[in-house]
């Protein structure tokens, strides 16, 4: 990339590494002679333990270690899980009950680890599981959403409600719906799902001379390390973590769980590493879930259609436990894009967080702003429908077009021009073409729809990042960073933004990631943030090189230092013969002595968010005699400001469309009404296969953001906060004729076959 206006797709240069089975994942690098750990856990949703009998498991064959809770007392581990608390609406704090890491006094989820059995094999470990007694008197179990029934938390939580937060000016909302010409009302579903990264979770530990290594597949290692600190009371000098090749995370892997406390401290016990790794069903009891939250919005509008105010309601599932960052994210998180890309001054959100005997729900791709966007996009379409105004015309009408703009939450879009985006993703999509498809798919007894979702997303996470670039003696170099690659291709945009920055060749800059030891400090990866915030500390990293490097070549070159440049590729000064690339440069420098130029550090910090925002279209047929849904043509076009490669970016938008438009039509969370997760294989748990996924158009119209000096704006999670209301909107759109006015995901065939059985207009 030239000044960050050129742009250059580079096939991942990682591919070569994954594709041929060289990836070093967490289970491929464990310590020889590690012992193998397997987590006992709860085979009941709510009860009262009673005895956890354990001395068969730890007289079996090639058993080390059984733990429970009492092994932790004993060896001095008194903290717990830690995790966001939100305060409610009338200012007190919201509940915050304890997370033992191992059950404690009771067990409120099918899945909580209730012992860590440690043996020579796997197979030893889960043979001693099976001679576990666990006794226990069962309690009553809590599933719905509404603050009531039998307590989980007697204490904290009488109710079973975590907090009752809000945000807005609620009598200011009151007011202006109740004077608005209209009111469009709407109630949706965003179903639960399991995010069943191709890897499931896993780690190892190992202690030398009273420090801990721990290595685990997460998606960045400082919030791990400080957690570790802070339950084993161990100064930062004596805790190492390391992420090694992650095989997928999506914001699930970004957060601490339990078995990253319980197997250090196994290996401590023992004197000897130690590791885990999940299986399938047991990571689709126990990893955090995603979404799961039922909202009522509301939608004023004045008689020329303008919005007047916008008021939601959301009650989300958090599950048995609080997790890490759950309570945030349909409270804070949700919030940030509450709005979306519309001139809305009166609003008004109040979300109620409710606990369940479920498993923990958290971030997942997104992490709030696509529930958000969700509700906002269905309610757009349903409010055109009422209006009897065109869906596109009445987002146009709404937009925001003067920037910066405020909104109501706080958020300050730098720049956007939603109409020209709009406008490119009409044409891309071929909406003249959209009345003659439809024809042509009625012709055939097919019901054909259209749904366009346009979204705007906020970046999260940490805004400041450090960088290190080391050149080595082999004549190439290292580039330390502070994220952590789950499968984006880091290794490659980072290469080459720092290769198109300096000249040095892409394949000889190497990236390293993913440990506390060689890197000082980092944000990790989630939110969208790292090609932003890496980049931007790389920028400020390569202007201080050249700086220096001038500084030293001046002398060599007989100039002035001020009189030498470099041109991205060499620098230079008038009169001089001598044009040295970096890694020359360099060399001189190492040949000179002088160290100090070799290894450059540099930390900075975002001034501001970037709001990354585009049209998707989606284009649906449905056949009304099985209630099958096919997504026939899905159309991108998105705002990204400047791309450093553009194909990467495409692929995030392809995997973000297709967890999307996944939990669209196939996935759900399934329990029964004791908690019995009934969907715990693949064999229940439905995936999107190839045979589901449209080809995707993608196309940019870029509006470089302000927010930083690449003009960049985050891609990783857009796919996904744009493609559900896109698809909700355009199976409604073709059911609409039928009577239909209510649809919820997933749309799978029964589902939308007994909807149009049970239509108004069932026989046209």
């Amino acid at each position: 990339m030239d000044k960050f206006g050129k742009s250059q797709s580079v096939t991942r240069v990682e591919d070569t590494r994954f594709l041929t089975g060289q990836g070093r994942y967490v289970d491929d690098i464990t310590p020889g002679g590690a012992l193998h750990a397997y987590v006992y856990r709860s085979p009941v949703a709510h009860a009262e333990i009673k005895a956890i009998g354990t001395e068969d498991a730890e007289a079996a064959e090639g058993v080390h270690l059984v733990m429970t809770s009492e092994t932790l007392a004993a060896e001095g581990i008194t903290e717990a899980m830690s995790y966001t608390v939100m305060p409610n609406r009338d200012g007190s704090k919201g509940a915050n009950p304890r997370r033992p890491f191992l059950a404690e006094g009771r067990v409120r989820f099918v899945g909580e680890p209730i012992a860590l059995i440690v043996a020579e094999s796997m197979e030893q470990a889960r043979d001693a599981a099976e001679l576990i007694e666990f006794e226990y008197e069962d309690l009553p179990v809590h599933m719905g959403l509404a603050p009531l029934g039998d307590p989980i938390y007697p204490i904290e939580a009488p109710k079973n409600r975590a907090f009752d937060w809000a945000i807005g000016d609620a009598e200011a909302t009151h007011i202006a719906l109740e004077n608005s010409a209209r009111v469009v009302r709407l109630e949706v579903d965003d179903n639960r799902i399991i995010v069943n990264s191709m890897e499931p979770r896993g780690c190892f530990a190992e202690w030398q001379e009273g420090r801990v290594h721990l290595s685990f597949n997460g998606q960045g290692v400082w919030g791990m390390k400080g957690e570790l600190g802070r339950v084993f009371g161990l100064e930062p000098e004596m805790i190492r973590v390391t992420n090694p090749d992650v095989g997928g995370g999506f914001g699930m892997k970004a957060m601490p769980y339990p078995e990253y406390f319980t197997v250090p401290l196994a290996a401590r016990m023992l004197g000897r590493p130690v590791r885990w790794m999940s299986d399938r069903t047991e990571a689709m009891l126990s990893d955090n879930a995603g979404r799961d939250l039922v909202s009522l919005a509301e939608l004023g509008f004045d008689e020329a259609g303008k919005i007047t105010a916008y008021r939601v309601h959301n009650i989300c599932n958090l599950g048995a436990y609080c997790s890490n960052f759950a309570q945030a994210i349909q409270t804070n998180l949700f919030a940030r894009v509450l709005t979306g890309v519309y001139d809305i001054q009166t609003a008004y959100l109040r979300c109620e967080g409710i606990f369940t005997n479920t498993a923990q729900v958290d971030a997942y791709r997104g992490a709030g702003r696509p529930e958000a966007i969700y509700v906002l996009e269905r309610m757009m379409d349903r409010a055109a429908r009422e209006l009897e105004m065109d869906p596109q015309e009445l987002r146009r009408l709404n937009f925001v077009k003067e920037f910066p703009y405020k909104t109501v939450t706080g958020e300050t879009y730098d720049v956007g021009d939603f109409p020209r985006v709009l406008s490119h993703a009409e044409e891309s999509a071929d909406l003249a073409g959209f009345a003659a498809r439809r024809s042509a798919s009625e012709a055939q007894g097919k019901l054909r729809g259209l749904g366009l979702c346009y979204y705007i997303e906020s970046i999260l996470g940490d805004p400041s990042e450090g960088v290190q670039v080391e050149f080595t003696e082999g004549g190439g170099a290292l580039i330390y960073v502070g994220t952590q690659s789950n499968g984006q291709g880091h290794e490659t945009v980072y290469a080459q933004f720092l290769s198109d920055q300096t000249g040095i060749p892409a394949d000889r800059i190497t990236v390293v990631q993913g440990d506390s030891d060689l890197i000082a400090s980092g944000g990790g990866t989630g939110g969208s943030r790292s090609v932003t915030v890496q980049t931007n500390v790389t920028l400020k990293a390569v202007g201080e090189m050249i700086e220096g490097f001038s500084a030293f070549l001046a002398d060599e070159m007989g100039v002035a230092a001020g009189e030498v440049s470099f041109d991205d590729e060499r620098f230079r000064a008038d009169g001089s013969n001598l044009s040295p690339t970096m890694l020359e440069a360099a060399q001189m420098a190492r040949e000179a002595g002088r160290e100090d130029l070799l290894i450059w550090r540099a930390r900075d910090q975002l001034p501001a968010r970037s709001f990354p925002n585009g049209a998707h279209f989606a284009e649906v047929e449905i056949d009304p005699e099985t209630g099958s849904v096919t997504c026939e043509r899905y159309t991108v076009v998105d705002d990204f400001g400047n791309l450093i490669n553009p194909m990467l970016a495409e692929g995030q938008v392809h995997g973000g469309v297709a967890q999307g438009l996944g939990q669209a039509l196939v996935e759900r969370v399934v329990y029964d009404e004791d908690g019995q997760l009934l969907t715990a294989t693949f064999m229940d748990y439905a995936m999107p296969r190839a045979d589901i996924m449209p080809m995707i158009g993608f196309e940019t119209e870029p509006v470089p953001s302000t927010a930083n000096a690449m003009g960049m704006k985050g891609c990783g999670e857009a796919g996904t906060v744009g493609a559900m209301a896109a698809m909700g909107n355009a199976v409604q759109d073709a059911l609409w004729a039928r009577g239909i006015k209510q649809v919820d995901m997933p749309f799978t065939p029964m589902r939308v076959w007994e909807m149009l059985k049970d239509a108004p207009n069932a026989a046209e």
